[in-house]
């Protein structure tokens, strides 16, 4: 009688579906096998592609950094710095150049009404800047493939390159615009 008994448990055991477990939302999930760490992830005792700050890379910078000294001191030796008169508080040069970063400003001050070249030009300029990253939606990295980016980049960067190599070398005295190889070079730092 206890073989009947426990076969017929057996039985009823096996007809029974299994215990739901339920998560949540009622959703029934089932475990269906674990898996070792080691398999899907490829671990390494030691990383291969780090390397130390110290001595690699502080010591290539500190080389860099005296050559640049260098350089500068045997240039200021044979270059002399190009100073002018002392200063008389009581005359300005008329007109006085702008520092060489505000020159391509300048030059466009006297193209344009001050409103149009001080304002809405280098706007318009910083607005498509910020405009950029969604109009180029592209989500790589790479250089070759942020075409947009690198070229709205760059005519804006070579616009102010023009206006101030322009306001560089092609204004003369009285800020009037002269021919560097006809009436000589008047640059000023």
């Amino acid at each position: 009688m206890g073989a009947s008994v426990g076969g017929a448990a057996a039985a009823v055991a096996a007809a029974a579906p299994p215990p739901a477990a339920t998560g949540p939302s009622g959703h029934t999930q089932r475990l269906l096998t674990v898996v070792k760490s080691g398999s899907i992830q490829d671990v390494k005792a030691v990383p291969v592609d780090k390397v130390h700050v110290w001595p690699h890379l502080l010591a290539v910078e500190f080389v860099a950094a005296l050559a640049v000294t260098a350089f500068t001191l045997i240039f200021s030796f044979f270059v002399n710095a190009p100073l002018l008169a002392v200063a008389n508080v009581n005359q300005t040069p008329n007109p006085s150049k702008a520092p060489w970063y505000f020159l391509g400003l300048q030059e466009l001050l006297t193209m344009f009404h001050p409103m149009v070249a001080g304002v809405t030009i280098p706007g318009m300029g910083i607005f498509l800047l910020i405009l950029a990253p969604y109009v180029d939606r592209n989500p790589s990295n790479k250089p070759e493939d942020r075409k947009f980016a690198i070229a709205l980049f760059t005519v804006q960067m070579m616009f102010w390159a023009v206006l101030t190599i322009i306001s560089s070398f092609f204004r003369g005295p009285g800020y009037n615009f002269v021919l560097p190889w006809n009436d000589g070079l008047f640059f000023e730092l």
